[in-house]
């Protein structure tokens, strides 16, 4: 049984998807800001490969305040300082919980929070909704075989045209 509170936080467009083809997201720094601010709060955060090797290459990882990492990942990769390396969510949450944390934060890409909402994992979700719509991109979700409701917990409005939306996932 797990002992914390998992919550995906994500950016992403009107449309759903929370980054370009490419990979690039083009985010305004105020919605940095509020990724920096949950994460220094909570202390760690739960990423994918991808989103790990994204943020390392463009120092996101001092800007955030080094929290402690856990990357998911099927490849084989020694765990550096803060940055540890698991197979799957249910590893991650472990190691966590073994640390002492009372929450995590799920940070993308789509087929890692994928993964975590098809294990049941996440109990909250929060989505910054930035005013943009990419025509192609990566999803929220990449396809998988989930389905949840979800209640509303509290919609934010951070500027004129930026919401942050807060939901409870409803458990199965």
């Amino acid at each position: 049984m797990i002992n914390m509170k998992v919550i995906l936080y994500m950016a992403m467009t009107a449309n759903g998807m929370i980054a370009r083809e490419n990979e690039k997201t083009g985010w305004p720094q105020e919605e940095w800001n509020n990724y920096h601010e949950i994460v220094s709060k909570i202390g760690n955060i739960i990423i994918g490969r991808r989103t790990f090797e994204i943020m390392r290459d463009c120092k996101e990882f001092e800007r955030i305040g080094n929290p402690l990492t856990i990357v998911v990942t099927n490849k084989s990769m020694p765990n550096m300082g803060k940055f540890i390396f698991v197979k799957s969510p249910l590893e991650a949450i472990k190691i966590l919980e073994k640390k002492g944390f009372k929450k995590a934060i799920v940070a993308g890409g789509g087929k890692l929070n994928s993964s975590f909402m098809k294990e049941n994992l996440i109990d909250e979700i929060f989505l910054d909704v930035e005013p943009k719509i990419f025509g192609r991109g990566i999803k929220l979700f990449s396809d998988n075989d989930f389905e949840f409701e979800l209640e509303l917990i509290d919609i934010k409005k951070f500027s004129q045209n930026e919401l942050q939306i807060h939901y409870k996932v409803k458990k199965l």
